[in-house]
């Protein structure tokens, strides 16, 4: 099994720290400056680096990311072109890269060829929004069978019976969805995170990672006083609406930075 994710994360919580996950969607809007950014986002404080694989039918994701999907998907990316660029950012990083989408195009490409290709390119997890426990085994077969930890997600609809198997099926951490509906930015942070990763824990010894609707430093530091781990990732996406090149590279930069700053703070980091 890879362990970038898990020395990671391992080496955080020794030091009391709880990490940051950014979501940014591969190929936004070109090949190129996804290789650029991850390094960049590593630098800046994210901890674990999710790329988004894009989708022509993203059922799970807000406006920023449906944009951001179809920017993508209209300069030609391939889930080919994708592993060819991990491949390339692992010359030069090792921040651990979690792949983020939906079962059509792995389903597209093969599993047992993209779970061998994704392993061979670097990349140490897979989450498919759209395969929950009673359908994932299939694809966990051959993700274990190459070393890629299957990130499973949960909702906060799911009673502890649900959060139990999830989590049997899952590795590296659990992504528990903060809210109901689809990603996107939102004013506040669910007052019910707190006990629900409370209730969590009851079902795994995973680290939890929380996400959807967390845009703020402020928002970030109030769900790491409970997770292990915060993810950010439509207020990121957003910046490609709004910038090229230096700028979206000093914008994004300087957004992560602010992240992790309100997490650290948060735990007296």
């Amino acid at each position: 099994m890879s362990d970038r994710i898990e020395k990671r994360l391992a080496a955080l919580r020794s030091e009391g720290k709880k990490a940051l996950v950014t979501f940014i969607t591969a190929g936004d809007p070109d090949l190129a400056t996804t290789e650029r950014l991850v390094p960049l986002l590593e630098r800046s404080g994210a901890d674990i680096v999710e790329l988004g694989m894009p989708f022509s039918d993203p059922m799970a994701d807000g406006t920023a990311i449906q944009l951001s999907s179809s920017r993508a998907l209209e300069g030609g990316v391939t889930l080919a072109g994708i592993l060819d660029t991990i491949r390339a950012i692992r010359s030069v990083c090792q921040v651990p890269i979690v792949l983020m989408g939906y079962y059509n195009p792995v389903f597209t490409y093969g599993v047992e060829r993209f779970a061998a290709d994704a392993a061979a390119a670097g990349a140490d997890g897979v989450l498919l929004v759209d395969l929950p426990p009673e359908e994932v085994a299939e694809f966990k077969v051959s993700a274990d069978r190459h070393g890629l930890h299957t990130i499973m997600l949960l909702a906060p609809t799911s009673d502890l019976n649900r959060m139990k198997r999830v989590a049997r099926m899952g590795s590296g951490f659990l992504y528990y969805v903060s809210v109901s509906g689809v990603t996107g930015a939102r004013s506040r942070v669910e007052g019910s995170v707190s006990e629900q990763v409370a209730r969590l824990r009851q079902a795994t010894k995973l680290p939890v990672a929380v996400g959807f609707g967390i845009s703020t430093p402020e928002q970030a530091a109030q769900v790491a006083a409970s997770a292990d781990a915060v993810v950010v990732g439509s207020a990121l996406v957003r910046l490609f609406e709004a910038y090229r090149g230096d700028d979206l590279a000093r914008e994004l930069g300087d957004a992560v930075a602010g992240l992790k700053a309100g997490i650290d703070g948060a735990t007296g980091a």
